[in-house]
């Protein structure tokens, strides 16, 4: 596991003074994510989005290491391409550095318009680190659904009215996918345990091959929730079981994270506190969080099975 005294001793290589929200998880994700490479050289590509426009306002950057921005749709393309000049350079003698590559996208960058060029990466095999900070929305654009949004969320394309109330669909099981990759090294994890995430970070940094994580990342304004709550609000995913925690080694499953007390709680523990989700305490919407609660035990209950645990 990660050892936070060896952790302070880390260079930060993302600055304060960005324009991330306060509250946001994707700055807490890119610092945890970078001191968790230690002294390695790390070469950062990010996709158009929250993270990118909050850190590089022109002329200004908080990255303290190589960074380069790319289109929304195209992360995991840039980095395969900077990743294969590297390996082409060492091969021809002229760079000794062992260096490490990350790729940084939201979920809409990543989930959505982003999966073709992530899907070439990980099915060609390049060494690097794909990080999906999912915010479960296209929170920069204006908080439009995307394919990670929750069944009955609500968002500016998935509005609550007399017709609908919030998203109809399920949202996708990226990670399910990226496993059927046959990839050495795949997880979820939550910013609220900074040990859980960076011991990943690490695993995944020193995969001989390429390697992802998916890691629930709170948006304060898109969620609707207090700044200071955003840890919590993570934590009581992983409490109410609506997002998993555990990572997948050359196809093992293995649970990395439990309910706090061993006992699981209701998804609406998880729904109370976030605006996106109010309509859902109503009484004519009961059927509706019944039917979510069972979606969310039926995938629990698969996920145990596949990490070998008992309900």
């Amino acid at each position: 596991m990660a050892n936070l005294k060896e952790l302070s001793k880390n260079a930060e290589r993302l600055t304060g003074g960005h324009r991330l929200c306060a509250g946001c998880g994707a700055g807490t994700v890119a610092r945890q994510t970078l001191l968790a490479a230690g002294d390695k050289p790390v070469v950062v590509v990010s996709a158009t989005g929250c993270l990118e426009v909050s850190t590089t306002i022109f002329p200004y950057s908080a990255w303290k290491t190589p960074f380069f921005h790319s289109a929304f749709e195209n992360s995991a393309a840039t980095a395969s391409g900077i990743e294969a000049a590297y390996v082409s350079l060492k091969k021809q003698g002229k760079l000794a550095d062992d260096i490490r590559f990350v790729a940084f996208g939201g979920d809409g960058g990543t989930y959505d318009i982003g999966l073709q060029s992530l899907s070439g990466a990980m099915e060609r095999g390049h060494r690097l680190l794909y990080v999906c900070y999912n915010n479960e929305a296209y929170m920069n654009t204006g908080i439009q659904r995307s394919s990670a949004t929750p069944q009955g969320a609500s968002a500016t394309t998935s509005p609550v009215g007399k017709v609908k109330q919030g998203k109809e669909q399920h949202k996708k099981d990226l990670t399910a996918i990226m496993v059927a990759h046959n990839i050495p090294y795949a997880a979820q994890a939550v910013i609220g345990n900074w040990n859980d995430y960076v011991t990943k970070v690490q695993k995944a940094l020193d995969t001989d091959g390429p390697a992802f994580i998916n890691v629930m990342t709170p948006c304060r304004l898109g969620w609707g929730c207090k700044p200071e709550d955003s840890m919590e609000m993570v934590r009581l995913a992983v409490d109410t079981c609506i997002w998993p925690v555990y990572e997948v080694v050359n196809g093992v499953y293995k649970l990395t994270m439990k309910p706090r007390g061993g006992e699981k709680k209701p998804v609406i523990e998880f729904f109370k506190n976030q605006v996106r989700f109010k309509h859902l305490l109503k009484p004519e919407n009961a059927e509706l969080l019944a039917s979510i609660q069972a979606d969310v035990d039926a995938k629990w209950n698969k996920i145990l099975a596949l990490c070998g645990e008992t309900k």
